[in-house]
C-alpha cells in the first residue's frame, strides 16, 4: 500500500478545511455521501453522485434550458444509464456542446462502466470517422448541428447507435437523450463490473489527436489546485472552455465535486459571459486563454457595462495566453487570473497566480503542489538555469498511455511533456513552444513564439502566428501569419523591420502573411498545420 507523508496529508486537510470540503455536517450526510462515492468508485464523475446527497437541492447546473439541483442531475443520469445499459454500450462517444446533455451522457457512461470518449465539436467527418472506429465506439450522443458530421462518421461504423443530445425540434429525431431519461424516470443501472477509461483526445493541431486514456488523479492533485487557485464549496462558476477538451472537463468535474453550481452555454459569446458571471454572482470563471482576447477586444462602452466584481478567480489553460490581454484583462477586473499549465497526459503541471504574472505575464507559473519539473537536454541532462530545454514532469496523475498504443517518452520516471521551456531563478517557468515547433536556420536554434510575442506588440497587429519552412539557403526559416488591428494597415515589410528591431537577424520572418483570422481548433490552439498548407500554397 502506497504511503503518503504525515506532512501531505496534513497540507492537504488544510486545504480542504479552507474550501470547505471538510466541513460540520450530520454524520448521516456524513456517511450518505462516502456510500455515494462508493457505489461509484473511482470514476471521475464521482462528485456528481457525492453533492446529490451533500447538497441534494443545490443548483448544480444552468444552461440554456434551465436549472437543474444535484439530485435532478443524479436521477437524469440514473435513467440515461438504465438506458444506455439495455443498449449492452461499451463504449460511448460525446459529441457535445456545453449544456446538460453532456453532463447527462458523461455520468450515465462512467455510471455503467462503459469507456467514455469526449470528441471534439470541431471534427470534420473523415476526422471524426477514424476516431469512432480505431476507439471502437458503439454508442454516438451528439448535438443535432453535427447530424452531417456523424452521418459521414456512421459509414464506416453502421452499427454504432445514434442519440442526439441537444436539438430544437425533438419530433424529428427517433431517439433522443431526453426521451430516454423521460422513458426511464425513476431507474437505476445495474451496479458496474468495472470501470472503464475515460479518453481524453490530444489537441492534434499538426496531425490527428491521440486518445490519451486516463484512470484519473488523486487526492495530490485536489491538494494541488486547492493550494494554488481559491476554490470554494457550494459557490458559482462560470465554465465557458468547451467540456470535452481536458481542461473544461476538469474544471466541470471539479466544480461538481466541490458541489458549485456551473453555468453554461452552448457557444461561447465574450458579452454574454460576462452578462452570466454577474448575473450569478459568480465567484469563478474558467476559460481558454482565447477568450480573454475575445473579451477585452469588447468595445471600451460594451465593457464599461459590467463589473465583475463577485469574481475571485478566472482561471485558464489550453494554450498560450498573451501577456498583454492579461495586464489588461487584471487591469480592469482585479488581480484574478489563474494561468495553468497543464497537458492532456500529466494532468496539472504549473500554475501561476496573479502575483507571478503581475511580475512576469507570459510564465506558466511555479510547479503545483506534487509534481516536480526539469529542464533537459538532448542527452537527458540538466541545462543551466535560463536556457531552454525539454520539459519533463513527475506527478500523481495517471497517464495510461495512448489508445492506438504507446506512450510518451520516460527519463528516470519523468515524462516529456512535449513542451520547450526555461526556469528563472524564482523557480518560475515559461514555456517556449512544442518542441517539434523549434527549427534550426543558419545554426541558430529559434523558436516561432518569440516572435509572436513581438509580433502582437505591435500597435497594428491583433494576433500573430509563426511556422518553420524549408530554406535552401538556411535550412528553415519562418513564415509569420498575422492579423491586422481593427483599421490596422501595417505592411509586411514594416513588421519584417519591427521584428529586426527587437530580435536577431536571423529570426526575422522571411514572410509575413496578412489574414483575416488564424485558424484555431476549440481550445483556441492555433492549428498550425493549416498555417503549413497556406505557406507551402
Amino acid at each position: 500500500m502506497v504511503q503518503i507523508p504525515g506532512s501531505d496529508v496534513i497540507g492537504l486537510v488544510a486545504a480542504m478545511v479552507r474550501a470547505g470540503v471538510i466541513a460540520p455536517m450530520r454524520p448521516d450526510k456524513y456517511l450518505r455521501v462516502m456510500v455515494a462515492g462508493a457505489r461509484e468508485g473511482r470514476s471521475v464523475t464521482s462528485g456528481f453522485a457525492m453533492s446529490a446527497q451533500r447538497a441534494p437541492d443545490r443548483v448544480g447546473l444552468i444552461d440554456e434550458i434551465g436549472e437543474l439541483t444535484f439530485a435532478e442531475i443524479d436521477s437524469r443520469a440514473n435513467a440515461f444509464a438504465a438506458a444506455l445499459q439495455d443498449l449492452g454500450v461499451e463504449t460511448v462517444g460525446i459529441m457535445c456542446r456545453n449544456h446538460r446533455g453532456f453532463v447527462d451522457a458523461l455520468i450515465a457512461g462512467n455510471r455503467i462502466g462503459a469507456n467514455v470518449l469526449l470528441l471534439n465539436t470541431s471534427f470534420a467527418g473523415p476526422a471524426l470517422a477514424e476516431v469512432v472506429d480505431r476507439e471502437g465506439v458503439d454508442v454516438l450522443i451528439y448535438d443535432e448541428e453535427f447530424t452531417a458530421t456523424v452521418d459521414r462518421a456512421a459509414q464506416d461504423r453502421p452499427q454504432a447507435r445514434r442519440i442526439v443530445a441537444w436539438t430544437d425540434d425533438p419530433a424529428a429525431h427517433a431517439v433522443t437523450v431526453e426521451a430516454l431519461i423521460d422513458a426511464n424516470a425513476g431507474r437505476r443501472p445495474q451496479a458496474a463490473e468495472g470501470t472503464g477509461r475515460l479518453i481524453l483526445l490530444t489537441s492534434g493541431t499538426t496531425g490527428t489527436p491521440k486518445g490519451a486514456k486516463h484512470s484519473g488523479g488523486g487526492l495530490g492533485e485536489l491538494r494541488a489546485i486547492l493550494e494554488r487557485v481559491p476554490w470554494h464549496t457550494d459557490e458559482t462558476v462560470v465554465v465557458a472552455a468547451p467540456m470535452f477538451h481536458a481542461w473544461g472537463f476538469s474544471q466541470l468535474v471539479f466544480a461538481a465535486s466541490m458541489a458549485c453550481t456551473v453555468v453554461t452555454r452552448r457557444r461561447f459569446d465574450p458579452e454574454a459571459t460576462l452578462e452570466l458571471v454577474d448575473r450569478h454572482a459568480a465567484r469563478g470563471l474558467c476559460v481558454v486563454p482565447v477568450m480573454f482576447d475575445r473579451i477585452m477586444d469588447l468595445p471600451e462602452q460594451v465593457l464599461a457595462r459590467y463589473s465583475g466584481r463577485s469574481l475571485r478567480f478566472a482561471t485558464a489553460s489550453g494554450s498560450r495566453m498573451r501577456p498583454d490581454v492579461v495586464i489588461r484583462f487584471m487591469d480592469k477586473f482585479g488581480d484574478i487570473i489563474y494561468n495553468n499549465y497543464n497537458a492532456t497526459e500529466a494532468g496539472m503541471i504549473a500554475t501561476a497566480t496573479p502575483a507571478d504574472l503581475r511580475v512576469a505575464p507570459d510564465t506558466a507559473g511555479k510547479p503545483a503542489v506534487g509534481t516536480e519539473v526539469r529542464i533537459l537536454d538532448a542527452e537527458h541532462r540538466p541545462v543551466p538555469l535560463g536556457q531552454v530545454g525539454q520539459i519533463f514532469v513527475r506527478n500523481g496523475s495517471r497517464f495510461d498511455g495512448y489508445t492506438g498504443g504507446g506512450g510518451k517518452e520516460f527519463h528516470d520516471g519523468f515524462m516529456a511533456s512535449g513542451d520547450l521551456g526555461r526556469m528563472d531563478a524564482d523557480g518560475r517557468l515559461f514555456v517556449i513552444g512544442r518542441d517539434d515547433e523549434m527549427i534550426v536556420s543558419g545554426g541558430e536554434n529559434v523558436y516561432p513564439i518569440e516572435v509572436e510575442k513581438v509580433l502582437v506588440t505591435h500597435p497594428e497587429v491583433a494576433e500573430a502566428g509563426v511556422i518553420g519552412v524549408d530554406d535552401e539557403q538556411y535550412g528553415q526559416r519562418l513564415v509569420a501569419f498575422v492579423v491586422p488591428a481593427e483599421g490596422g494597415s501595417v505592411t509586411p515589410d514594416e513588421l519584417k523591420a519591427y521584428v529586426r528591431e527587437n530580435l536577431a537577424n536571423y529570426k526575422v520572418p522571411r514572410a509575413v502573411i496578412v489574414l483575416d483570422e488564424l485558424p484555431r481548433n476549440s481550445t483556441g490552439k492555433i492549428v498550425r498545420r493549416e498555417l503549413q498548407q497556406l505557406a507551402e500554397g
